[in-house]
């Protein structure tokens, strides 16, 4: 079975594949100061934990991990190694054949992560993309019908700007981030709500709407990360919407780099 690591700045996603199915997968929150040790532990009880979906006689052979925490790479690897025996984790970055051509002024700016999204997205559509990914920044990145990595936009992700308006705004309360009764707030608490959510919504419209105008060429539409489905359900340009996503990225990469 094949554990496949995404690691962002905010959430951990972990996930075992058997073959290509996704058996088991599980978010926790980014660790950084953790131990090779201590998160060993950690991946050992959510494997044991009731309702991982993982078979009793479950036996990893195969890892794979993206990180956009560089102090945790390194961990994780021995993290891997430690926990299971004779196990190599494969790292996304320079060395890593991805089978996709990046096209920005430096590719090793370009966020693992942003990788693995495009290449999976492209697996599985085989046309012109604009993948958005919700996590701790907000990413877009655009792939052309052939298959290239083209570029991108980074925008704060909506925890980001949630947190800064609770922070910097000394009368304005922390809001739970849900989609309000109406668009015009009748109250504080909804006020925020609606900007938090019509305003992420009119960013996404807006910068896919660009996009696709600059780019040239038809562009289908694909939102990850764990709020994509709020966004998604308000949005006029998200078509599709898949959070496991980056877990299938890594698993293509693993099977590409055999």
């Amino acid at each position: 079975m094949l554990l496949a690591i995404d690691v962002g700045n905010t959430h951990t996603v972990l996930g075992v594949y058997d073959g290509d199915a996704l058996v088991g997968h599980w978010r926790i929150g980014t660790r950084a100061r953790e131990t090779a040790d201590e998160l060993g532990v950690l991946v050992h009880s959510l494997f044991r934990a009731p309702g991982s979906g993982l078979p009793a006689d479950a036996t990893i052979d195969a890892a794979i991990l993206s990180s956009v925490v560089p102090p945790l790479t390194d961990t994780l690897v021995q993290m891997v190694a430690k926990s299971f025996p004779g196990v190599r984790c494969k790292v996304v970055g320079p060395g890593l054949k991805t089978g996709m051509p990046i096209l920005y002024d430096n590719p090793r700016e370009v966020g693992a992560d942003r990788i693995v999204n495009a290449v999976a997205a492209h697996e599985r559509f085989g046309c012109g993309l604009i993948i958005v990914d919700f996590g701790t920044a907000t990413t877009f990145d655009v792939v052309t019908p052939k298959g290239e990595y083209l570029g991108g936009a980074i925008c704060p992700g909506i925890g980001i700007s949630s947190q800064a308006l609770f922070v910097r705004a000394a009368r304005l309360p922390r809001v739970e981030f849900a989609r309000p009764k109406q668009v015009v707030g009748r109250n504080t608490v909804d006020s925020i709500k609606s900007g938090l959510v019509y305003g992420y919504v009119g960013l996404v419209d807006g910068l896919v709407a660009r996009m696709r105008a600059e780019v040239g060429f038809e562009c289908t539409v694909v939102a990850t990360g764990g709020l994509a489905s709020s966004i998604a359900g308000e949005s006029t340009t998200i078509e599709h919407v898949d959070e496991m996503l980056t877990l299938d990225g890594l698993r293509l990469l693993h099977s590409r780099n055999l």
